[in-house]
């Protein structure tokens, strides 16, 4: 313990974590010029519940079969329109995403839609049993089978679980992340993706989103969540609620420089090594801190890309 031993100051009622002293030097500095991502001016929400994802989210393959089945062409496009291409928590990689040619059925409750305008959609959900889509939390007994229906929500039965008053945000630029895993990946989409309830959203300024997503997708950032995010999980990943998030400490108003090279890496125009030192950079990191960072095993371990 006597070689061992760190000196701490615990001077608040805030959550504290024992560090080495070139912890403790690495965690100031990005505290000392941080400002809450609450108070960036951004909006974070959920993604999409439904609460029966075997008849929302489909392949390709069952959209086009939807859209054949469509009796006129006025028909087809509305049915069309309806359909959304999804992101999943398991499609957000770092900086991008891999679509996995998912679409969701995007009946929000909010939207008010007459599923009578859709008598192609209707007869495919339908085909799941009306009792099982309702937002009753009742069960049933159907052939001799409990069928147990959606929560109880004020929803029709053909509607998504939540209302998603905020459906117009999926539509604009946006960042996006899977909100569990040993490594939180940060995507940017300007291609009107939905996402399911394993990914969350945020829009607002451009430059602050970009900004983001290169914070939160360095080695310096990879270290600091992990360092002091609470919510642990198996296997050593995190769990990163949106309170959470909203304390993080961070950087605003870099300089173009930074912002223009981190867009470079999202269009896939350069490397990580390109931004992460730029952002060492930016919080004056000494060469000896960045080794610390670059060599911990909790930043390096099952990192993707």
């Amino acid at each position: 313990m006597q070689q061992q031993g760190v000196r701490c100051a615990f001077s608040s009622s805030d959550s504290w974590v024992i560090l080495s002293p070139i912890e403790q030097s690495i965690k100031r500095k990005i505290e000392a010029v941080g400002t809450p991502l609450k108070d960036w001016d951004i909006q974070i929400n959920y993604g999409i519940k439904t609460g029966f994802n075997d008849a929302f989210i489909i392949s390709t393959e069952k959209r086009d079969e939807i859209l054949a089945n469509c009796r006129t062409e006025e028909e087809r496009e509305r049915t069309a329109e309806l359909i959304r291409p999804i992101l999943r928590g398991r499609d957000i990689k770092r900086y991008g995403y891999e679509w996995a040619k998912k679409y969701l059925i995007a009946t929000f409750p909010s939207r008010h839609y007459d599923i009578e305008q859709y008598p192609a959609l209707k007869q495919y959900l339908l085909s799941f049993g009306k009792e099982r889509l309702e937002q009753t939390g009742k069960t049933y007994t159907i052939h001799g089978e409990k069928i147990k229906a959606r929560k109880k929500t004020n929803n029709k039965w053909f509607e998504t679980q939540d209302s998603i008053s905020y459906w117009e945000d999926f539509m604009r630029p946006k960042v996006m992340w899977k909100i569990i895993g040993c490594n939180i990946n940060f995507c940017y989409d300007e291609k009107q993706y939905i996402c399911n309830n394993a990914v969350d959203i945020m829009v607002g300024d451009k430059s602050r989103l970009i900004q983001f997503v290169g914070l939160m997708n360095s080695k310096l950032f990879d270290w600091y969540l992990k360092l002091t995010t609470e919510a642990e999980v198996q296997g050593g990943g995190i769990q990163l609620y949106v309170t959470t998030l909203e304390k993080t400490l961070m950087k605003l108003d870099f300089s173009d420089s930074l912002t223009n090279t981190i867009y470079q890496r999202i269009s896939g125009l350069i490397d990580d090594k390109v931004v992460d030192d730029k952002i060492f950079d930016a919080y004056l990191l000494t060469q000896e801190e960045r080794m610390f960072i670059l060599n911990d095993k909790r930043v390096t371990r099952n990192r993707e890309t």
